[in-house]
């Protein structure tokens, strides 16, 4: 029987997965520089959690979400979003009675949505993702965003734009809800049934459908924008404001909304303008969350976060032809000729990665041209051989593969003399 990888799925092979450590590592980078600090939670945690926070009538919770059954009969669901299951560990931990506000947290790691596999899409898929929890502040808005755009343009990514939007506050939402229902009622059953089951439940969602996205109702939907009292419109100033501060440009999108339920006003998604990207073109989504702690049982600790692909961060840097320069080499490889030299080679293997020499050597007994090509391949900095005599002496040689120079040094000089 032929075993393959599960579909929607992919194996991340060594030749790509260095690319995968360095988004990681520059992301962490920046998360440091910004003082926020990791967390790791469980890749699958109770059903019900995501059914009230991300809500029982998007795709996500109706269509996407791998549910199962455990072993005592309680129904757990692998993650399909981040936010949920941080802003769970923050009340279970009681973060919110820490001295130092708002939590500044990031995580990275897989999540699991039933979909179809498009470009970048998987079933699998692996976010990194930043959340800031405990203040209503709108220059915390601005810093999360500034820390996406910077993630972003660190990787060398140029061809990009933000996007921005405000879902304003309960009062404007519901102001917002009630006119849709009005709107959308009357011929609502031209709709899919998804529509139809949505509109007095949160006909919001109507307004994401795939399949009625062409109906002519949807051009003319009362626009959010219209119903955002003074607070809420005032909220979404300061947080332009600020972002005018930090120098960063920002599209208007009245019509963004975010496909889970828990957001409200700051919404924003950054977008891959490269031609050569394909039609979906959403690298990271956010937004602010006000509410969500509460909705879990804990006391109000309004927040703000984002989630970004890996994948796609990977194939817009594709679609703008850049690459990340310093793929991994070896400092050294050995090349040994014989049993006692293969001996003293490994002795000498040990001692170089004590002193955090990448290094290797041949375990498949190859000739000494054979020895020397995959030492190219490696691309290693410098070749030390080792022979009968070498042996004898208790001396390498040791050559350096940009000038071609090789010269004899003990070994008792060699790690000195690598690290000049």
């Amino acid at each position: 029987m032929n075993f393959k990888v599960p579909r929607g799925t992919q194996d991340i092979l060594p030749d790509v997965s260095w690319k995968w450590q360095r988004v990681e590592k520059i992301a962490r980078s920046i998360c440091d520089v910004y003082n926020y600090k990791e967390i790791r939670t469980p890749i699958f945690e109770q059903t019900e959690l995501f059914q009230r926070t991300v809500g029982d009538t998007t795709d996500i919770v109706q269509k996407e979400m791998y549910t199962f059954t455990d072993r005592g009969d309680r129904s757990m669901t692998l993650r399909p979003e981040g936010t949920a299951p941080v802003v769970r560990s923050f009340v279970e931990h009681k973060m919110f009675g820490y001295a130092d506000q708002p939590v500044k947290l990031y995580y990275t790691g897989p999540m699991f949505r039933y979909e179809r596999q498009q470009a970048g899409r998987y079933r699998q898929f692996v976010q990194f993702g930043v959340e800031a929890i405990g203040s209503d502040d709108p220059a915390i808005d601005a810093e999360v965003i500034e820390l996406a755009m910077n993630i972003y343009k660190k990787t060398g990514l140029s061809d990009i734009k933000l996007v921005l939007n405000s879902l304003g506050d309960k009062e404007s939402r519901d102001a917002h809800r009630e006119a849709l229902i009005a709107h959308f009622s009357p011929n609502i059953g031209e709709f899919c049934s998804d529509c139809q089951n949505r509109l007095e439940k949160n006909p919001l969602r109507i307004l994401d459908c795939k399949v009625d996205r062409e109906h002519p109702l949807m051009k003319t939907a009362p626009s959010l924008a219209d119903y955002l009292n003074e607070e809420s419109s005032a909220y979404f100033e300061k947080v332009k404001n600020y972002l005018d501060i930090a120098g960063i440009e920002y599209e208007y999108d009245p019509n963004l909304v975010r496909g889970l339920d828990y957001y409200n006003h700051t919404a924003f998604e950054i977008m891959s303008t490269s031609k050569g990207f394909g039609a979906i073109t959403t690298l990271c989504g956010g937004g602010r969350y006000n509410g969500l702690a509460e909705e879990i049982g804990g006391p109000p600790a309004p927040g703000i976060g984002f989630a970004l692909s890996i994948e796609r961060l990977l194939l817009a840097l594709e679609a703008e032809e850049k690459s990340f320069t310093d793929e991994p080499s070896l400092d050294v490889y050995i090349v040994t000729l014989g049993d006692a030299a293969r001996e003293k080679g490994f002795e000498i293997l040990g001692k170089l990665r004590e002193n955090g020499l990448r290094s290797e050597m041949d375990y498949m007994d190859r000739k000494m041209k054979a020895q020397m090509k995959s030492a190219d391949r490696l691309k290693a900095h410098h070749v030390i051989v080792i022979g009968e005599d070498e042996v004898n002496e208790n001396v390498v040689q040791l050559k350096s593969m940009a000038d071609g120079e090789q010269k004899k040094v003990t070994v008792d000089e060699l790690i000195g003399e690598l690290e000049k």
